[in-house]
Formats: C-alpha cells, sequence, structure tokens
C-alpha cells in the first residue's frame, strides 16, 4: 500500500475541467491531472433522472493533501454537488510514486 491517491471528478466541459486541472497543479495539490472525455453521464438529480455530456478528471495526489485538494474542488467547482471520489492506489511504479510524492510534498506547496 502506498500513500498514494488518484480522486475522480467530471465538469461540464473540457474548457472547466483543464481549468481545474490546471489550478490542482499550480497550487501543488496534484502531480497529474488527466482530463478525458467527453463521456456520456446518467444520473438521478432532483427526482430527475438525467443525461448529459462530462469531462473526467483523474487527480493524482497523497492522502495528506486531500482535505485542501477537496477544498479546492469545490471552491473551483461549477456543479452544487460535484463528485468527488478518491481511491486508494495500493502499488505502483516505485519511481512514479516517488515523482507524485515529490510534487505535491507539502514543503513545496508553501513555495
Amino acid at each position: 500500500m502506498t500513500d498514494a491517491i488518484q480522486v475522480i471528478t467530471t465538469l461540464p466541459s473540457r474548457e472547466a475541467a483543464q481549468r481545474l486541472a490546471d489550478a490542482l497543479v499550480e497550487r501543488r495539490l496534484a502531480a497529474c491531472v488527466q482530463v478525458a472525455g467527453p463521456v456520456s453521464s446518467t444520473y438521478r438529480w432532483q427526482g430527475q433522472v438525467e443525461t448529459a455530456e462530462e469531462f473526467v478528471c483523474l487527480i493524482k495526489t497523497r492522502q495528506g493533501r486531500y482535505p485542501a485538494l477537496e477544498a479546492a474542488i469545490l471552491e473551483l467547482h461549477p456543479y452544487d454537488v460535484p463528485e468527488v471520489l478518491a481511491v486508494p492506489v495500493v502499488a505502483g511504479h516505485r519511481a512514479y510514486l516517488d515523482w507524485l510524492a515529490n510534487e505535491v510534498s507539502e514543503e513545496k506547496a508553501e513555495d
């Protein structure tokens, strides 16, 4: 097990997803954010079944950075109730995990 996590969120446009990705990496809350899509999402919202085109952000970070990362997503996200799910990384290429940890270290975030 590592302290790396992948956080997932979806946004309504590629532009919104890219703005979020840029902000999270700039703030050193994420080492990397991949934007994928469009994807078709079907969900129930306020009693209605909805379908929307969305863009997925796959956010690579560390568990210790999650509270600040979640706060930033909620600050920058256009949805009232955005998807924010953290999934533990149980294993990975050691050099990549070391790079990830270095890029989102709290010491560097204070620079």
